[in-house]
């Protein structure tokens, strides 16, 4: 009996044992918890720049943080953070020591870098990389009244485009001629032409075509239904005309949206107004050194020779230098977006060059890059990463770009154009039809073709004179 029971409790440990060692077993899996790894003990560096990581009170929070805290809740780890000693986010040194959190990633002073570090050759020799969670490039970022032409005299006629200024005039000019036209053939506008002065003469059709573009009444006043076609027509363009006009210039003066004169770094250099750095040794100032393009490298030139005065420390100093003085800072577009839409008075310029990314560091050979680089495509997939993009850059200012509100060209407005076009020629359809009635009865009246009638009516109107007599003395003939 004894030994039974010896042997029951043998069975039951065992099975304990096996149980414990299989769950220890899953939660050492390499794709959660690597292996070796002591949960409370990883130190995750960071760099205080907003809005990656900002203090609030006690606490840290920003971008950073809340990737940090999804990635810890998909992978189930625990994390320290601490912010880098040097404020550095890591440069090869005179001796070629590694500064900034590349250079405590490699003493393993720290297991992982979360942070706006952007993944270079140079770094990815000495540390290992996650897939990127954020993609930038190189920007400049000015100030606006620093960076925007002088408005021009004529800058009153920005809101649209040359070719629809041209379009107006000739809209202008053929509408006021179908008034002229049209108020000359229609025999309720003219009743007697041997015997009365028709008002709509073709300099008082452009005069009332321009009181409309004024909004103001203009005489004479239209008594025909052709005429009157023509006019509400005319009206209607020029409502929507300048309702259209009001808006876009609106929006140039206030967004100060007038063409940049710095648009790529070629303009750049070629200017002489505005000094320019960039972070002192950052990626940005080793992509200039590097690059094979002439261009870069007189960039690269002009801060090495200056670099006392145009490299700045950090991003803050770099912003605040663009807000004070004549200065053009060359960085991550990315940073350059939040500090437009931080600052409204900041504006970057379009050309963005050396496409890359910025990655989370780790030591090389570690087994937390490969569950690193899944858990960031997955937040990618699913989202997060481009909800957790627009809650952090979300914007204040109410700016309006050139890209949106450029001069207006001829198919933004070619729906009113050809309504215009179509009202004109409708007032001419209905112009010629109230003459051609008023021929008909005249034709009845008389004994005369209607053509006949209809034909000198025309040239009476339009004063054609030589057409005239030859048709009345053809009349004359046929009569005797």
């Amino acid at each position: 009996m004894d030994k039974s029971l010896h042997f029951t409790i043998c069975v039951l440990t065992a099975l304990l044992l096996l149980r414990e060692s299989s769950q220890a077993g899953e939660e050492k899996d390499p794709e959660v918890l690597p292996a070796g790894f002591n949960p409370p003990g990883l130190i995750c560096l960071c760099v205080q720049e907003d809005p990656y990581v900002m203090v609030r009170g006690a606490e840290l929070e920003g971008y950073c943080m809340e990737l940090l805290a999804a990635l810890a809740g998909m992978l189930r780890f625990q994390y320290r953070v601490r912010v880098v000693g040097d404020g550095q986010y890591g440069a090869v040194a005179a001796g070629g020591n590694w500064s900034g959190m590349i250079g405590e990633i490699l003493r393993r002073e720290a297991d992982i870098a979360v942070a706006p570090l952007t993944v270079t050759s140079a770094r990815e020799e000495v540390v290992s990389f996650t897939t990127p969670f954020l993609q930038t490039g190189i920007g400049i970022l000015l100030r606006k009244d620093t960076a925007s032409q002088d408005m021009s005299f004529f800058h009153f006629l920005s809101p649209f485009s040359k070719e629809t200024w041209t379009a107006l005039l000739f809209a202008y000019l053929l509408t006021c001629f179908c008034l002229f036209l049209v108020a000359r053939l229609s025999p309720c506008e003219w009743n007697e032409p041997k015997n009365e002065e028709n008002h709509f003469t073709f300099l008082n059709s452009l005069w009332f075509g321009a009181g409309a573009l004024a909004l103001q009444g203009a005489t004479p006043r239209p008594q025909a239904l052709s005429v009157r076609v023509i006019a509400v027509v005319w009206w209607l363009f020029t409502l929507a005309l300048l309702a259209a006009y009001i808006a876009n210039f609106t929006a140039l003066l206030s967004s100060g949206s007038e063409q940049l004169p710095i648009q790529t770094f070629e303009d750049l250099v070629k200017q002489r107004n505005l000094e320019f750095g960039t972070l002192e040794g950052s990626s940005t100032f080793y992509y200039f050194k590097n690059s094979k393009n002439p261009i870069h490298q007189m960039i690269y030139e002009y801060m090495e020779k200056r670099r006392e005065h145009v490299l700045v420390k950090t991003y803050q100093e770099a912003v605040q230098r663009v807000m004070d003085s004549n200065y053009a800072f060359i960085g991550e577009s990315i940073s350059q977006d939040l500090a437009a839409a931080r600052h409204c008075n900041l504006i970057r310029a379009p050309e963005v060059i050396g496409a890359r990314g910025f990655g989370i560091a780790t030591t090389q050979a570690s087994p937390w890059t490969k569950p690193l680089s899944i858990a960031v495509l997955k937040l990618r997939e699913s989202g997060d990463l481009d909800y957790l993009r627009n809650k952090w850059w979300e914007t204040s200012c109410l700016r309006q770009s050139r890209e949106r509100w450029g001069p207006l060209e001829p198919p933004a407005l070619g729906g009113l154009f050809l309504t215009l076009g179509i009202g004109l020629a409708l007032g001419i359809l209905a112009a010629l039809a109230e003459l051609s009635s008023s021929s008909r009865r005249a034709a009845a009246h008389a004994k005369k073709s209607c053509c006949s009638v209809f034909t000198e009516e025309i040239c009476t109107r339009l004063r054609i004179k030589g057409a005239a007599r030859q048709s009345q003395e053809t009349s004359g003939k046929a009569n005797a």
